[in-house]
């Protein structure tokens, strides 16, 4: 057997990328996904590593051969680097797995990852050292994201949808009565603008760089149909900042736009200003909008209540996040908390992965 010099983790990862360079589209949501299927299902046999890159790294039929032959390749039992397929992954030396002993001492490594990333998974963001942190930060890639989409007025000819009884109509006058073919057409569907307002105010501070990462994930989806301003003693738009396709970039820009970073907090007011200057204009109007905020307002809470109704009536949906929410002992007792609800459409949580993995379900059936 070859020696392992890199982690079970690398290996595999670097496996995809050997897929993906022969060929396979492999996108990196379906390496990580890989990743964890071999996780799950164990690295005893090599059968149960095939078969989970099967599952998750080929889209289509015509994949598979490539697969097969990479598979092949990649883990043949005298691997040698003269055999490797993909350039990309050179770094990874030794990739040997065979059929009663499994890949040699990756195993423990990748159950013991896997371990520990579920357990991250469900931990309080503000309760992490700066290694989970770290780890907690490659793992925000792995997010699906799928933002809300609306119907679009016009409709584009389809035979496989109903009958477009207009277009139907429209063609027999044409003939001069005379019947013609059914014409069929369906209404496509299009993002929904989406608008992210993150509390970056001092109670907030544990839970801001997360939220920011989350938006940014978001922001990467669709650059243009979601906006993200930050609230504390006032508003800031940090949206180009969060289009640079690099998260640690992208939150150092955005640190630097904010001027108010885990100052105070004036919820109703700056949300009054977001409604003058943006939400009557296009931003909010027919948008979700995600406020993120565990609503400790020092100003008037009847003012927030207020503005959170008034964004209601232009708005599509309007999501709460509260990182306190679902936490044992957590009552929304708190006036600010109060104010809002009646005008939210949804108050879910915000604290951990697990959460954040949940709101971006509701942001998408929104």
């Amino acid at each position: 057997m070859a020696a392992v010099e890199h982690s079970a983790e690398e290996i595999l990862l670097a496996f995809a990328a050997a897929v993906r360079s022969a060929g396979v589209k492999v996108t990196a949501d379906r390496a990580r996904n890989f990743v964890d299927a071999v996780g799950r299902l164990g690295l005893g046999r090599r059968a149960t590593v095939f078969w989970a890159g099967r599952a998750t790294l080929c889209a289509s039929p015509d994949d598979l051969p490539t697969y097969q032959r990479t598979f092949e390749a990649w883990f043949a039992v005298e691997h040698s680097s003269a055999t490797r397929v993909s350039p990309s992954a050179t770094s990874v030396s030794a990739a040997s797995l065979d059929d009663d002993g499994g890949l040699e001492g990756g195993r423990n490594q990748q159950m013991a990852l896997a371990s520990r990333r579920e357990r991250l998974r469900h931990r309080d963001v503000a309760t992490l050292n700066d290694t989970e942190r770290a780890l907690l930060h490659r793992m925000f890639e792995e997010l699906p994201v799928r933002l809300p989409t609306r119907q679009t007025r016009r409709k584009r000819a389809d035979r496989h949808s109903d009958v477009d009884r207009v277009r139907t109509l429209r063609d027999q006058l044409r003939r001069g009565g005379e019947p013609g073919p059914l014409r069929r057409a369906r209404a496509p569907r299009k993002s929904r603008r989406v608008v992210w307002l993150i509390d970056v105010s001092g109670s907030m501070a544990p839970y801001a760089d997360s939220l920011l990462r989350l938006a940014h994930r978001v922001v990467e989806a669709a650059p243009l149909q979601v906006e993200v301003f930050t609230l504390g003693t006032r508003l800031t738009r940090v949206t180009g900042a969060l289009r640079v396709p690099d998260a640690e970039k992208a939150l150092a820009l955005a640190g630097r736009a904010v001027p108010d970073w885990s100052g105070g907090t004036r919820l109703g007011e700056v949300l009054r200003a977001f409604n003058d200057r943006w939400g009557q204009r296009v931003v909010a109007r027919g948008a979700v909008v995600v406020i993120a905020s565990d609503g400790w307002e020092r100003g008037d809470p009847a003012l927030l209540g207020r503005q959170v109704e008034r964004l209601h009536h232009l708005a599509r949906r309007i999501v709460w996040s509260n990182p306190h929410r679902g936490k044992v002992g957590y009552e929304p007792i708190q006036q600010g908390i109060k104010a809002v609800l009646p005008h939210v459409d949804y108050f879910i949580g915000g604290h951990s992965m697990q959460s954040f993995k949940e709101l971006l379900d509701v942001l998408a059936n929104a």
